[in-house]
């Protein structure tokens, strides 16, 4: 399906307190970057956050979700 540029913004309006948020499009979905190294991207209008030990410590309850069909789970948003 792909994720919508609208979406995007959106998502990048709620980051707008942390410096050094980009992003990249790829094959229709977008991957960010924080300091640049890969955060998560945005999947079919999903954010997703890859699950790094401060990502998962910050969560309490994580939910988890398949960005594409066999890919590793990411925390959903």
């Amino acid at each position: 399906m792909g994720s919508t540029k609208g979406y995007l913004h959106f998502i990048l309006e709620q980051l707008d307190g942390l410096e050094d948020v980009t992003y990249r499009a790829m094959m229709g979905e977008y991957i960010l970057y924080y300091k640049g190294r890969v955060a998560g991207g945005i999947y079919d209008d999903r954010l997703l956050i890859k699950p790094v030990a401060a990502a998962c410590a910050y969560v309490k309850e994580p939910v988890y979700a398949l960005p594409y069909e066999g890919a590793k789970e990411m925390l959903f948003s």
